[in-house]
């Protein structure tokens, strides 16, 4: 029997990787304007604009390490607007697309649909 935690045949990094998903998009209370500085690269982005604003998303969805990160940084309805456009890692818009029905009627990353 396969233990769920162990790597199975076919795995890769990208896999494997926990991907932070809340549990409901609610959870989602950041900003939707101005700017907010990521602690881990400590790196300012600007909200109101449209390509500094999804290279940010893109990013959290990716490289958030804790689910508190993660929901205080997105916000639901910038989220909600963006998703289509969004390209993060394949496993990741997995992980959204399953937890998030509404998101996957949406679409992400033209491939991933």
């Amino acid at each position: 029997m396969d233990e769920p935690n162990l790597a199975q045949p076919g795995d890769t990094y990208a896999s494997r990787f926990p991907y932070v998903v809340p549990e409901s998009l609610d959870d989602l209370v950041g900003p939707q304007h101005g700017t907010i500085t990521w602690r881990r690269d400590h790196r300012t982005y600007d909200l109101d604009d449209s390509d500094d604003r999804q290279f940010f998303y893109q990013r959290m969805m990716g490289d958030a390490s804790t689910l508190e990160e993660l929901c205080n940084a997105l916000n639901k309805d910038l989220l909600i607007e963006l998703w289509p456009q969004l390209r993060p890692p394949r496993y990741c818009v997995r992980r959204w697309h399953d937890a998030f029905p509404e998101l996957a009627a949406l679409g992400s990353g033209g491939v991933w649909h």
